[in-house]
């Protein structure tokens, strides 16, 4: 069976981070995705360096149409693309579509039922909505980033992850999901706004909620799983490298101990925040008396919630995520598979990054462009031959 997704049609307007990222999600779930590339320009930067070589994993599964958008016959192309789609998605700054002549009311106007998507960092409104920004500034403005990081030092950043795909790029991937399962039943189409920096507040809901009910503090390292508890951080081990205990509840603590041979009635005050720094003192010291690979076999597979920390390059060789397919390996690179899984309509990566342009004459065609379109497009555009 294809994907859940098949038979859906998506335009990606090509930019970073979080829209090629919610394209990814879209084409793994078997949507037939496009790209609208930028038409290489000769002499002039790739303002994308890593768009269409095999290492840019975000974009697998789709076809690539190269146009140049400041030619009239370009945009037109787009908005005949349009006519047959069931969704775009764009990531630009506020008011880059609509001067391109490809905003809302314009595409809505060719195709009543299109679901409009659209991600920035700050949203569309707002004082900073105009401003440049990165994932670290979004995640700044959540008041998330002051709870991560340990107590005498700056708050680092969360690698790009929290701002720009789990806020952007999923919460834009849902939303167009959403929007496209009520168009089915209400025959017509909507903008889903996706902002970073709201898509990041989301992710601490939980917190938010623990933190009215006076259950969590805004001093970092003084929190459950901040790194404040000992049975809640990461530990190095007598080879430099590094382990994760996450034993919160009673039962899991007390395997952790069990296994560990830890009789000493000190260990058992881990709900006492005032003996957490000594608890965790003393498992500093336990835990650099083993390698990692000792403590995974004494360990891992228990109920004492232990992991190894491992790296991109280790992750992939793990038993249990081999045992998965959790990695797959697409034009010699390895990679995320697709997820999530599904009992019957299995989702597959398709296709291998494309440079830009290579299935220009192909889709085209397959869109039903019109002969004279085409033509236009031939005569001021190189990539359509």
């Amino acid at each position: 069976m294809p994907g859940p997704l098949h038979g859906l049609r998506a335009i990606e307007m090509v930019g970073l981070g979080p829209c090629p990222f919610a394209a990814m999600l879209l084409a793994d779930m078997g949507a037939e995705v496009i790209r609208i590339d930028r038409k290489p320009r000769p002499g002039a930067a790739n303002p994308y360096p890593f768009n269409g070589n095999r290492f840019e994993v975000l974009g697998r599964g789709r076809r690539s149409l190269a146009l140049d958008l400041k030619q009239g016959a370009a945009v037109e192309t787009v908005l005949h693309l349009v006519e047959s789609a069931d969704a775009i998605l764009e990531g630009f700054r506020p008011g880059v579509m609509e001067r391109l002549g490809l905003g809302p009311e314009v595409c809505l106007a060719r195709n009543p039922k299109l679901v409009y998507g659209r991600v920035t960092g700050w949203g569309r409104s707002g004082p900073l909505a105009m401003a440049a920004g990165h994932d670290l500034n979004y995640v700044a403005l959540t008041g998330l980033l002051h709870g991560i990081g340990s107590a005498d030092a700056p708050p680092p950043p969360p690698l790009n992850l929290v701002g720009d795909f789990g806020g952007g790029g999923m919460s834009l991937a849902f939303g167009l999901v959403c929007a496209l399962f009520e168009a089915r039943a209400s025959g017509k189409g909507q903008v889903v706004d996706a902002a970073m920096v709201d898509g990041a507040a989301l992710l601490g809901s939980l917190l938010y909620g623990a933190r009215a009910q006076g259950y969590w503090s805004d001093r970092r390292s003084a929190n459950p799983v901040d790194g404040g508890a000992p049975q809640y951080a990461s530990y190095a081990c007598a080879d430099g490298k590094y382990i994760a205990i996450a034993a919160l509840e009673p039962e899991f603590y007390a395997r952790l101990l069990a296994l560990c041979g830890i009789d000493d009635p000190a260990f058992r005050t881990q709900d006492d925040q005032a003996t957490w720094p000594q608890l965790k003192a003393r498992f500093t010291d336990l835990f650099r008396t083993r390698t990692r690979q000792a403590w995974c076999e004494l360990l891992e597979g228990t109920d004492a919630c232990f992991a190894p920390v491992l790296d991109m390059a280790e992750a992939p060789l793990h038993p249990h995520n081999q045992a998965r397919g959790m990695f797959i390996e697409v034009d010699g690179v390895t990679q995320p598979a697709p997820t999530p899984r599904f009992s019957r309509t299995a989702p597959e990566v398709t296709a291998p990054p494309a440079p830009p342009g290579t299935h220009s004459e192909a889709i085209l065609a397959d869109w039903g462009v019109p002969a004279d379109l085409v033509r236009r497009l031939r005569e001021g555009d190189s990539q359509v031959k």
